[in-house]
């Protein structure tokens, strides 16, 4: 996995769970790689890879069943399109708007340029 300094790497494995729970890799109620196979997959110490665990676990994506292995949370598919629709509109939408407003893009643009894009992804 290749890490942005920008963000700490725990938050960037956040976001890898997140995809994987997004795109339903991860399912609701399955098991998840172990932090060990986490701190594998993504190269990192299993110290860090704990703690985008117990992030996700602090925010109740996932859940740890003592001796089997961590879970998705039934709700967490939920909870991660909140939290991701949240953070997109609260820190990309307002780049978007800027950089909307000095190019001189309405919405009417905007949906078309959407629309062409979501046609040309099927």
């Amino acid at each position: 996995m290749d890490f942005d300094n920008s963000k700490p790497i725990y938050l960037q494995i956040v976001d890898f769970f997140y995809e994987n729970i997004l795109v339903k890799q991860w399912k609701e109620g399955a098991r998840i790689p172990s932090v060990r196979e986490v701190a594998m997959m993504v190269e990192v110490n299993p110290n860090t890879a704990i703690r985008a665990f117990n992030h996700l676990q602090d925010l109740e994506v996932i859940y740890n069943k003592r001796g089997i292995g961590y879970f998705v949370a039934e709700d967490g598919y939920a909870k991660v399109l909140d939290i991701k629709r949240k953070e997109f509109i609260e820190q990309n939408l307002p780049d978007v708007f800027k950089k909307m407003g000095l190019l001189g893009i309405g919405l009417e643009e905007l949906k078309n340029a959407y629309n062409q894009h979501k046609n040309e992804k099927k």
